[in-house]
């Protein structure tokens, strides 16, 4: 395990941007004594050497090479271990805006403290023990959460739900290494344990309960990271039109006039908890226009990345060659197919569409009119989960490396049981299940690497 770095550090917990208050944290074992040294009260001499934890004291930061006042501020005092980082932590609520917290923190610096790496804050919350790893990763899953349903998993993990269905699981593989190994190194004795079968279905709890955890993944990755939507046709079907439809804003321009859309549009939208990325993209058409060229370049390169792909058809201007050219490209991808502006005079039937489409939801829709679109909120909804929405208590797996923990540890499992259905001796037991107990741990982190640590700290924001 990386040794905790000794040196106290420093740097702005807020975003860049103007606003009422600015946050700078500090932790480490000078953190208390540089703010007492910088910090002036208002009211009355204060040493907040000697403040006791957990208050808030009001003042200013005053710069000790030239004697100014750099900010007003709100002292906040954590001591150690009963701190977010298991250290000494000082808090400062300095004015919002970057001039007057880049003041004060270029002061802390100037008096002992370190600028703080990305995620050293919460790296060192857990090299003390404060939280683990999968509880620390919870952070940024709170902060990069796109909807609520995003955040009530995300918050979630950060509480230990996530951890502690690992260690009831982890807890199952230590009770069978120790019977186990106590089995092979008192052959003579009688080792009190489980019976043959007891063994067999202590096996099988572990793999169902790996496996349960392995089948929210799908869902916590779209959760996570959302689905990526790509709105596709021809020019003229109403595609900016949906976009702004189902954001509730004109963010795309809309004319008459072919081609208006040249570039990539990407915004999130949120349905029923699930965010959708949604991507309107250029009509796709032969041109000769350069820039509306790289336009319909750009929006086939998108459509190979897409989650799931809305494509739109004009029933005014019936089914053309340009469609079918379209869904030629995409037919093998999650599609639903939207046939718009039904309130105008249809020149294809739908039995026509029907059986050209046949395979994919096929929805009719009129954006001008206001119809048809709960429809398909609820048809993207089936088409993105395989399953009815779990509930917000549920923990879900929504980290790549969290499931491949997972799988490492059920093929180790399932390894285990075959040894057992073969009646080998329980020498050939244990490093397997020594292997599956090292997969789950890994989520929580006491078997990793300390450059793997690194790396995931690394992914954090600054100052948190």
């Amino acid at each position: 395990m990386t040794l905790l770095n000794t040196e106290t550090i420093a740097a702005i917990s807020t975003p860049f941007g103007s606003a009422g208050i600015g946050k700078i944290r500090m932790s480490g074992p000078e953190a208390i004594t540089i703010a007492a040294s910088l910090f002036k009260s208002v009211k009355k001499e204060k040493d907040l050497r000697e403040a006791a934890s957990y208050t808030a004291h009001y003042g200013y930061i005053v710069d000790s090479k030239s004697g100014k006042e750099a900010d007003e501020v709100i002292c906040i005092i954590m001591k150690g271990p009963h701190s977010f980082t298991g250290e000494d932590v000082v808090e400062l609520d300095c004015h919002g805006g970057m001039v007057p917290l880049q003041r004060v923190l270029d002061i802390l610096l100037q008096n002992g403290a370190r600028l703080a790496e990305p995620g050293e804050f919460s790296k060192r919350a857990f090299l003390n023990g404060r939280i683990d790893l999968a509880q620390a990763e919870g952070i940024m899953e709170v902060i990069n959460s796109k909807t609520e349903k995003g955040l009530d998993v995300a918050l979630n993990q950060l509480g230990g739900k996530l951890s502690s269905q690992v260690g009831l699981l982890k807890d199952k593989v230590i009770e069978l290494m120790a019977y186990l190994e106590a089995a092979i190194d008192f052959p003579e004795d009688e080792v009190e344990g489980f019976k043959s079968k007891e063994l067999g279905d202590k096996l099988y709890s572990i793999k169902d309960g790996i496996k349960e955890l392995l089948e929210t993944s799908r869902q916590g990755k779209i959760y996570r990271e959302g689905i990526k939507t790509v709105i596709v046709g021809k020019p003229n079907v109403g595609k900016s039109s949906l976009l702004n439809t189902l954001l509730e804003e004109k963010r795309a321009i809309v004319t008459d006039v072919p081609g208006t859309t040249r570039d990539i549009i990407e915004e999130f939208i949120n349905i029923k908890g699930i965010p959708l990325k949604i991507i309107d993209t250029a009509g796709i058409r032969k041109t000769e226009d350069l820039v509306e060229k790289i336009g319909v370049k750009k929006a086939e390169e998108t459509l190979k990345k897409a989650d799931l792909i809305l494509m739109m058809i004009d029933i005014s201007q019936g089914l053309t060659e340009v469609d079918l050219m379209i869904y030629q490209l995409i037919k093998e991808k999650p599609l639903i197919v939207i046939v718009n502006k039904t309130d105008l005079p249809a020149k294809v039937n739908f039995s026509k569409l029907r059986k050209e489409f046949t395979g994919h939801p096929l929805l009719e829709i009129s954006i001008k009119e206001d119809q048809g679109l709960n429809e398909l909120k609820e048809a993207i909804i089936d088409e993105v989960l395989d399953e009815e929405l779990k509930s917000d208590e549920e923990v879900f797996i929504t980290r790549t490396r969290h499931k491949n923990a997972l799988e490492h540890s059920l093929q180790a499992i399932k390894r285990v049981i075959k040894t057992y259905q073969e009646k080998l001796p329980y020498d050939f037991f244990t490093i397997d299940l020594r292997d599956c107990l090292i997969g789950l741990s890994d989520i929580t982190g006491e078997t990793l690497a300390d450059d793997i640590i690194d790396r995931i700290f690394k992914d954090f924001c600054l100052g948190k």
